[in-house]
Order: structure tokens, then sequence, then C-alpha cells
């Protein structure tokens, strides 16, 4: 058979990912690469011992599942490289950690991820970082908040819960004039509909825990870099010994290849459902940046290629006092949709989103916020399971 690299750089999405990150004739034909169970190796000589003179040599270093994985992920982000880490907080703390040293100043979009928040409040600001928590929509106004001792930026579009946008490219551009590392949590479009660090991000944060797996049952995060910030993420990252695991590795690379199959049917069935939630009137506003009428769009439109499976809406209420009683009597009508904080996987989910942290980006008055994943199953199903929660809101 030919090589078939050179076929895959100019293939479509659907094709690499179904063959990006194996080898088959590096292990007698099989088609996946195996699960290598690893903390001891062998060296052959006291010399390749000293040196570190082989492929691997600890199973913290890697193992040839980890590292199919690695240039899997590589691959669809033109990465410089890739570790793996347990979670998806973790592919954003491991960074922030390599980063940023005791004196510095971090600015985090006020969207984040509320565990990258909490980490941020606590744990850097007990080793000596200050943190400041900017609009997400400042775009190059950014430059303005950058101090001469800010190291790092952070950036998470579209943002956790609320899906308010961000022009990363103009963030980027101001933020390396001032020796800035821009890092992106891009767990919502996946390398497939957004490529941070063809937009000058020099780190890109996924929860694998989410598209990649697709099935609710493994936890991961991947950290991809640029060549000019590689070696540093690598180092911390053998420091602070923090690794995947080769089974979980094995089922991310395993999700990988109908990760474009299943974010085909996500968009579909979420575009269709955020679209007829528009029409209801006991909704108040949608947000999901792929929709016309979301603030944001524009940018969505002009940076990213697809959307993926989650996204939220305002349930439209009287008054403050509603916001709790209705927000449960919907939830806990529903049969279909779980009630569960994660989302990516094949099944739907509900929760109902809390915004007390914000500090600039604030809570929507009309009503409680509703975050939905739509998962795998039939619309039909999924809008008579939500019809059912409606009724049972509109009742209280």
């Amino acid at each position: 058979m030919n090589d078939k690299k050179d076929f895959l750089a100019g293939a479509g999405v659907n094709t690499r990912l179904s063959h990006i990150g194996n080898s088959p004739s590096d292990y007698h034909g099989f088609v996946n690469p195996p699960v290598v169970h690893a903390s001891t190796v062998l060296f052959p000589d006291a010399k390749t011992m000293e040196t570190r003179g082989q492929k691997y040599s600890y199973g913290t270093r890697g193992t040839p599942t980890t590292d199919a994985l690695c240039e899997a992920i590589d691959a669809l982000e033109g990465a410089a490289g890739t570790i793996l880490v347990p979670s998806g907080l973790a592919a954003v703390t491991v960074p922030f950690l390599a980063f940023l040293s005791a004196g510095d100043h971090a600015l985090i979009v006020d969207s984040v991820y509320f565990p990258t928040r909490h980490f941020c409040d606590t744990m850097l600001k007990r080793l000596g970082v200050t943190v400041e928590y900017y609009d997400p929509m400042i775009g190059a106004g950014i430059e303005s908040l950058i101090k001469p001792n800010t190291r790092l930026v952070h950036t998470e579009a579209p943002g956790s819960n609320t899906f308010e946008m961000q022009d990363i490219r103009a963030i980027t551009t101001a933020a390396h004039r001032h020796g800035c590392v821009v890092t992106m949590d891009n767990t919502w479009a996946t390398p497939l509909y957004f490529k941070p660090l063809d937009h000058g991000v020099d780190i890109s944060i996924h929860a694998a825990t989410k598209y990649p797996s697709g099935h609710s049952d493994i936890l991961m995060g991947t950290v991809s870099a640029n060549a000019k910030h590689w070696e540093q993420l690598h180092e911390t990252n053998i420091a602070l010994g923090i690794c995947g695991a080769p089974d979980d590795s094995y089922q991310i690379l395993r999700g990988l290849r109908t990760m474009g199959v299943r974010l085909d049917r996500h968009q579909e069935s979420t575009m269709t459902i955020a679209r007829w939630l528009e029409e209801r009137d006991d909704v108040a506003r949608v947000l999901h940046p792929a929709l016309p009428s979301f603030p944001g769009h524009d940018l969505w439109k002009r940076d990213f290629t697809g959307s993926s499976g989650i996204f939220s809406f305002v349930l439209k209420v009287d008054g403050p006092e509603q916001f709790k009683p209705k927000a449960h009597a919907f939830l806990d009508a529903l049969s279909i949709f779980g009630l569960g904080w994660s989302w990516g996987g094949y099944e739907s989910l509900a929760v109902h989103v809390g915004l007390s942290d914000r500090r600039i980006c604030k809570a929507p008055s009309e009503g409680p916020v509703i975050r939905l994943q739509i998962g795998l199953e039939d619309v039909a199903d999924l809008r008579r399971d939500i019809d059912a929660g409606f009724a049972a809101a509109n009742a209280i």
C-alpha cells in the first residue's frame, strides 16, 4: 500500500478522523493500536538508561497508545505537540501553571467555565498570581487591560453557559504585542469547527470528555501548543507527573473515528430545536451563536465552520421569585433529557444554569437560564419532552 500521509493532508474531515493516529503496519496489520499498559520500561544498557536514549523511558512519559492519540490531536489542531491530562479542568490548569509565576497578572474571560474561575480565585491567588476578569466582547480593547506583568490571556468561545463570542484574532494580536501567552478553551467547537492555533492562539485546550469521547464514560483533557510554547508546556507536564491513561486514550481515539458524523447530527438537531424555541412565547431569548439573532453571530459566522450540540435559552417568567420554581418545574417534567452537568455524549441533558459568579457578564434578567445538550435522539421526541417541561413551568 502507498503511504497515506500525503493523501490525508488534502482529505475530508471524516476521512482524516478515520485514519489519523493509527498505523496498522506498525502492529502486524491490526487496524487499532494496542493498549499498552506501562509503568516500568527496560533499557538495553546503562548508557541508554542514563541518557534516556530510547523512545519510551517510563509510563508517565508516554506509551504507543497515548502517542497515537497525541498524534491524532496534533493532526487536527495543527500543533507542534499535545499533552494528555485526566480531565478537561486539568487541561486548563496545567498550562496556567506552565506559564504563570508569582507576581504575574492574568486576564481571564468573565464567561469562563466556573471550575476554571474557582482555580483562579483559589490556587492562582494562593500562588501569588493576580487575576482580572474581562468582558468577552472586548476584542482589541483588551490591550487597555494589559499591564507590564500580564503574562497570560485566557479565552473561551463561545462562553460557558451564555455563549458569548470573542474576537480571538484581535485578542491574540493585542496580547502578542506585549509578550502574553494566549490560551483558549475550545471544547464547544472542537478542532473540526474552529482551529485556535490558526487564529493566533498559543495553547488550545479541549475537554476530550465531551465530543471526542462522545459516550459519557471517559474523563480526559488535551492541551495542544504551537512550536514556540510546546517545550515549556511539555516540561511542565512532566514535572507535574500528570498523564492520560492508556485505556482512556484508546477510548478517546476510538471516539474520534465517529466524531465528525456525530457532530453533524448534533448540529442539525440543535439548530432545529434552537429555531423552534425562538418562536415560542414562553422563551425570552435563545443563547446560540449560530442564530442570526444572537449578538455574537457575526463573529461566529466569520471564524467558525459549524456549531455543536449545546446552547441555552432564557425561560420567560413574571418576576425573580419565579426563577427557581419555574426552572425546577421545567426540569422535573423531562423524561428523555437527563439532569446532568456534562455534555458532548449521545444523550440529551438539561441543567438550570447558575451565573452568580459573574463579575461583568451578568445573568439575564428576563428569567432563569436553561442549558440544553442535544444528543442523538430523534428531534420530534426531544421537542415533545421539552413541551412537557414548558407545560409544567407554565402551571406554576
